[in-house]
């Protein structure tokens, strides 16, 4: 199997006090293994609802979605919750930290979670990648921002996902941690074979990918190699 993401004939539509409303139409679409692909457009073009819907966290009016090996479409929410368990790890814009957890159990969490042996040592050698060994036993609210997304893409890569999903990942940092993190986040990629998806309006970031997929009015217009 070339591909690690695929949807066939994808369409999302919503019902609104005006009627209904169209938010993505017709997503033909392939990303392979080991591939870094962003995901650009304007604002409520259907970015962040696309993530979505490859991650199997919401399901779609019309149309398939392949995750690995599985068909998401065809499974209930306690068989997609399965699935992204095994197989995804998420980066948010508001990180999406656990308050009561130190950086090290926030880590820890996705390992221990699938029972793997070894969690804790995992998630010291993780904390040391991205630069925070020493902020450990810290928690949350003692963090920066730019610290505390170190720790959340710490924690993606330590339930060993083989697909990450970011969006926005950059969008509440300055210019110099953005740029760090995501130096931090593609240094990661490499090391672990991961296939990255990103929601971004950062250019900077677009173009660390392998390519770029536009979408305009829930349409996908282009994807560039």
């Amino acid at each position: 199997m070339e591909y690690m993401l695929k949807t066939v004939g994808l369409d999302k539509t919503v019902t609104t006090s005006e009627g209904q409303l169209t938010i993505l139409k017709g997503i033909e679409l392939e990303i392979k293994e080991s591939e870094s692909v962003a995901i650009v457009g304007a604002s409520g073009s259907g970015k962040t609802t696309l993530l979505s819907l490859l991650a199997g966290l919401d399901v779609p009016s019309q149309g398939q979605v392949f995750l690995g090996p599985y068909e998401l479409t065809a499974m209930n929410e306690e068989r997609r919750a399965k699935v992204r368990g095994e197989l995804v790890g998420f980066v948010f814009q508001t990180f999406q930290l656990l308050a009561s957890l130190t950086a090290l159990e926030n880590v820890m969490l996705p390992a221990e979670l699938k029972g793997d042996a070894g969690a804790q040592q995992q998630a010291r050698d993780l904390l040391e990648r991205v630069g925070l060994s020493r902020r450990s036993h810290h928690y949350p609210n003692q963090l920066s921002g730019g610290e505390q997304q170190r720790v959340a893409i710490a924690r993606s890569f330590a339930s060993s996902a083989k697909v990450l999903f970011a969006d926005e990942p950059t969008g509440n940092l300055d210019t110099a941690t953005g740029l760090h993190i995501i130096d931090l986040m593609f240094s990661l990629n490499q090391e672990f074979g991961t296939t990255l998806v990103l929601v971004t309006h950062d250019q900077r970031l677009a173009d660390r990918c392998h390519r770029a997929i536009n979408i305009e009015s829930g349409e996908l217009v282009q994807g560039v190699d």
